[in-house]
């Protein structure tokens, strides 16, 4: 993997790395950017709340006890925005591009190489299993560590975006097809066989 810092993203789709596609290659069914963001955001809440509800009655008295954990842990959330987007490019092979826009929110990473099916949707999901469901575990095993309980709710809730695109690749991607990233949209084709 070779690490590109891009700078600060331009708002311009045209901008981001594209490549060539490959033949009868299809374009991920994906809601518009606008109504993913809409989509994104319900469903982020309602995999906070899920995720709450459980941890609420598990740990209930240490909440009452101790609510500024709570606080920091969903407060640590806001600086793993960054690692996150770096644990995404570590599952790169080749060239992976990095772009901030702070103002607007926006950290991520874009790499236009090939992939199967399996290294895509373990791509999307490894910062929300390190950063989420693993801290959100311990949370649960170990009530007074609450900090991480708050950390697992809040970082696994903001992977909505991540869950959304594995989901695509799990229910659109036939067995044996490869996918890449070309801008923002994700492509899958089937490889040629070689006879």
């Amino acid at each position: 993997m070779k690490l590109h810092y891009m700078g600060k993203y331009d708002l311009n789709p045209d901008s981001l790395p594209q490549r060539e596609h490959m033949p009868n290659a299809v374009k991920f069914r994906e809601p518009s950017a606008k109504r993913a963001a809409l989509v994104g955001n319900i469903l982020a809440i309602i995999i906070y709340v899920l995720l709450a509800i459980p941890a609420f009655f598990r740990c209930y008295a240490e909440i009452v006890a101790d609510e500024w954990q709570i606080l920091l842990g969903a407060l640590a959330s806001l600086l793993i925005i960054f690692p996150h987007e770096l644990l995404h490019a570590v599952c790169f092979k080749e060239d992976v591009y990095l772009y901030t826009n702070w103002k607007q929110g926006m950290v991520f990473v874009i790499g236009p190489e090939d992939m199967s099916k399996g290294r895509f949707v373990f791509l999307s999901l490894l910062p929300n299993l390190i950063f989420g469901f693993l801290p959100y575990i311990l949370g649960l095993i170990f009530p007074n560590c609450l900090f991480l309980l708050s950390l697992g709710c809040t970082a696994t809730s903001m992977g909505a975006g991540d869950y959304m695109n594995a989901f695509n690749a799990l229910t659109q991607m036939p067995k044996g097809a490869r996918t890449y990233l070309c801008g923002f949209h994700s492509y899958w084709y089937m490889p040629q066989s070689k006879n």
